[in-house]
């Protein structure tokens, strides 16, 4: 069982820096740049969720 416990480890270590390799790899540099403007793209807080002007 211990056995069977460290080669999950090993595997879920891989995958993490796989994954952390993937998102900081050359070619995702202008997703990455894109998706850092996203909290920025909200919509106008003067406006509601049906498109109607805010009305004092």
């Amino acid at each position: 069982m211990d056995l069977v416990i460290g080669i999950m480890t090993i595997v879920s270590i891989m995958t993490f820096f796989g994954i952390i390799a993937w998102a900081w790899s050359r070619h995702r540099v202008s997703d990455n740049e894109e998706a850092s403007y996203l909290p920025f793209a909200v919509p106008d807080e003067a406006t509601t969720t049906r498109g109607e002007g805010y009305k004092k």
